[in-house]
């Protein structure tokens, strides 16, 4: 993938862009044309919240070559509070064990280093568990 095609989807990796359709209210992620829900145009521009629950997971052990020096590691169907739902990589879980109900919270991370001589270093979502806030 080029430079360019990572620099127009730098706003739905790095903090959530969707879309919100204009017609039923539906927010899409990721942004597409047309509502899934009702058929009708959706060009509306929103930033998701960005936090949500575990609905279903799994420890990926066999990764595919851009991922393998991760492995093993978590990957996660999120229902998004906003009511989208995507699939992303959990971190940051330490000794904490993913269960299905886990309150998550999105992150900015490294994805991948790109297989080219550029050296482009690839960033995007992953969640993990929702921190602790101190009370003042």
């Amino acid at each position: 993938m080029d430079i360019s095609r990572h620099w127009r989807n730098r706003k739905q990796r790095y903090r959530l862009v969707g879309e919100v359709c204009p017609h039923c209210g539906a927010k899409l992620f990721p942004p597409r044309d047309v509502c899934p829900h009702c058929g009708m145009e959706a060009k509306t521009v929103e930033t998701l919240v960005g936090t949500g629950t575990v609905y279903a997971f799994t420890t990926v052990r066999q990764a595919p070559s851009d991922f393998a020096e991760q492995s093993p590691y978590v990957v996660a169907l999120i229902s998004l509070d906003d009511g989208p739902m995507l699939t992303a990589q959990l971190t940051d879980l330490g000794d904490v064990e993913p269960y299905v109900g886990m309150r998550v919270e999105m992150v900015t991370r490294k994805l991948r280093n790109a297989d080219d001589e550029r050296g482009l270093i690839i960033y995007g979502y992953k969640f993990r568990p929702v921190l602790e806030r101190a009370l003042a």
